[in-house]
């Protein structure tokens, strides 16, 4: 269905939508949401391997430790860490916080760099203290 007087869909499309980072980033928060539920099921296999006894425990760590494993934890671990960033700035966004946009895109900028950054300090952190 299109408006008849200018010959345009009627419901906005991604031929309408310009790219831009607050485009993108919800995107992004939209597919970590999706993420998310895919690396609880990972948690929750992890701990039914814990509760499974020694031998599948072990076979089950195998797994997330190989390089394909720690590959998809680290993916698992900035899709967290994305969200939280994504969720916060919704918050400040319910309060009317950073809707100007100049301020919404840097915000969607520094969204993307400060999940890879932070996803990298807590590896390097988890790996220093294991």
């Amino acid at each position: 269905m299109t408006n008849v007087t200018q010959k345009r869909p009627l419901s906005p499309h991604l031929q309408i939508y310009k790219f831009t980072p607050t485009f993108l980033m919800s995107g992004f928060h939209r597919v970590t949401g999706f993420g998310l539920y895919f690396g609880a099921l990972l948690i929750v296999w992890w701990l039914m391997a814990a509760a499974s006894g020694e031998a599948y425990f072990a076979w089950v760590s195998g797994i997330f430790g190989s390089w394909f494993g720690l590959f998809v934890l680290f993916c698992f671990s900035w899709a967290l860490v994305h969200h939280l960033l994504g969720g916060i700035k919704h918050l400040a966004w319910d309060i009317g916080y950073g809707f100007e946009k100049e301020r919404s895109t840097r915000i969607a900028q520094l969204q993307i760099v400060s999940s890879v950054v932070l996803t990298i300090a807590v590896w390097i952190i988890g790996y220093l203290w294991a």
